[in-house]
């Protein structure tokens, strides 16, 4: 989508910042990571030739990669991570998450505890306006799967405009201007929606009701997924798992719901969810080709999860594939060409004779996979002047009341003081050094934003200017901090991912301005 998903994305907490990616040091997962067997491209009729284009491609793209990783027959035959992300990192899926909460509807069908049919308001009689439309009284579950609830624009700023009311109680209140099943709205309140039906239905959020029949059996472990503010599951949004993870999700459905020899989700419902059930936008891109349960269809036939900023789950029955692509990206289309112009092409019917010197580049290549680092100078002469003084700050949005930089030959470190005592992030010069501890973004007044672990790189754009990049890599954006040195103060000014790379989002934040002390 595009109108309705930046509506999404500014609803739902664009925030939680993150960004970054770690190279892998060999084509194949260590043993630490993962569960899906490894063979090499040519024993599974993928050539290595064809991977490395995509990678090409992809770093002439211009476009934010994180990851990447293509299972061909049930075994993973390629795999990249860009410095500073990593295999074990959680990524934030955004409304790949859609995806999973369908699943739990699926599991819940098989059980026969509801149907696709069932009214959507006999679930929450208690949240029930007063005088129920006849839009609303038709409104049944397969409206909530397909986006077609009948609404006009997305539930979700609705919901979010009212933080101190139920958030199922706001999507009944928001008029259905539409008869259900006649209008496609990309609706994220509709999967919210969803997820507390799971909840009524057996008392459980739905991780906790996925745990035993989706991530157990999976190996999907150390999870998370955020919450609103009644404690269920945004559903719509807000899961976090590993690339890995997401490819495991996606062979699932490419074996019609069944995992090393159970079936987990009945073939028919797999069918069901995956198919055009309606149509959608208009145009000739991938979110006109239709939509399915929480499913797009995609123009070359088959069928993916996707999220916001390039976070792919492409399923390909035909091709007998999966790929998986996480990014920072602001092009969703041109980073799905890519992967149609390289990766499609490199699929072949039958085996192929073992080709080490592709192979062997191809390693290479990922091994030295990385965001790229801004380059001025690893140094300045005013390095003395101000490593280790402490700036009181004038007051900000961040509650924050001193800075401070710690400013060597070898490497530097920021420290930030909240009333509580200094607290540091070290950074790298020039390139990417990731700190242990997951916080908050330090710069961040959004109270929703996640922690991650931040990655830091910084550079001298002149002898009086540091420029301090952060990577959040256990989330998808990123942070840019420019301090201006003078005398004795300093300015500070911020610049987010989005706000650099989306004239729609511009950045808001003010200026940090501080004294020596």
């Amino acid at each position: 989508m595009k109108t309705n998903r930046r509506n999404f994305i500014k609803t739902t907490g664009m925030g939680t910042v993150g960004l970054g990616l770690l190279p892998r040091l060999e084509l194949f997962a260590h043993d630490n990571v993962a569960t899906l067997p490894r063979k090499t491209p040519e024993s599974q009729g993928v050539d290595s030739a064809g991977v490395r284009q995509f990678l090409q491609k992809a770093k002439e793209s211009g476009l934010e990669w994180h990851s990447f990783m293509l299972v061909r027959h049930g075994n993973v035959v390629a795999e990249g991570w860009w410095k500073p992300f990593e295999a074990p990192n959680k990524h934030t899926l955004y409304s790949l998450s859609k995806s999973f909460t369908s699943s739990a509807i699926g599991f819940l069908v098989n059980e026969g505890k509801i149907t696709v049919n069932d009214q959507v308001i006999s679930f929450f009689p208690d949240q029930t306006p007063a005088n129920v439309s006849d839009n609303l009284k038709a409104m049944k579950i397969k409206h909530l799967l397909t986006m077609n609830t009948g609404h006009h624009t997305d539930s979700m700023p609705d919901i979010r405009a009212k933080p101190d009311q139920n958030w199922v109680k706001s999507f009944l209140e928001k008029p259905v201007e539409h008869e259900p099943s006649t209008f496609f709205m990309y609706n994220t309140g509709a999967t919210y929606m969803l997820g507390a039906i799971v909840h009524k239905v057996t008392g459980q959020t739905l991780e906790e009701y996925l745990e035993p029949r989706l991530f157990k059996p999976l190996g999907i472990i150390g999870y998370d997924w955020e919450k609103s503010p009644q404690g269920l599951n945004t559903a719509g949004y807000g899961l976090r798992i590993s690339t890995e993870d997401i490819a495991k999700f996606g062979q699932l459905y490419l074996q019609k719901g069944q995992w090393q020899g159970k079936q987990l989700l009945p073939a028919a419902w797999v069918e069901e969810a995956t198919g055009k059930r309606t149509t959608s936008q208009s145009g000739d891109n991938d979110w006109s080709q239709g939509y399915g349960y929480q499913f797009w269809r995609c123009k070359p036939g088959f069928y993916r999860g996707d999220g916001a900023y390039g976070q792919f789950c492409m399923v390909m029955p035909e091709q007998d594939a999966v790929l998986v692509m996480t990014c920072e990206s602001f092009n969703l289309q041109k980073t799905m060409d890519v992967a149609y112009q390289t990766i499609l092409p490199a699929l072949q019917k039958e085996k192929l004779a073992e080709n080490s010197a592709e192979l062997t580049a191809l390693k290479s290549e990922i091994a030295a996979l990385s965001l790229p680092v801004a380059k001025g100078k690893t140094s300045s002469p005013m390095m003395s002047k101000y490593s280790d003084k402490v700036f009181n700050v004038e007051k900000n949005a961040f509650g924050l009341t001193q800075i401070g930089f710690g400013l060597f030959e070898d490497a530097g470190v920021l420290r930030v003081n909240y009333g509580n005592g200094m607290e540091k992030i070290g950074f790298g010069w020039e390139k990417w050094r990731v700190n242990p501890n997951k916080r908050k973004n330090p710069f961040s007044a959004n109270p929703i934003v996640i922690p991650s672990r931040i990655a830091s790189t910084a550079t001298w754009l002149d002898d009086n200017t540091l420029q301090i990049n952060f990577k959040f890599v256990d989330q998808v954006h990123g942070d840019k901090l420019t301090v201006k040195f003078e005398g004795n103060t300093m300015t500070a000014s911020l610049l987010s991912s989005v706000s650099e790379n989306n004239k729609n989002s511009p950045e808001k934040r003010e200026a940090i301005k501080g004294v020596m002390v």
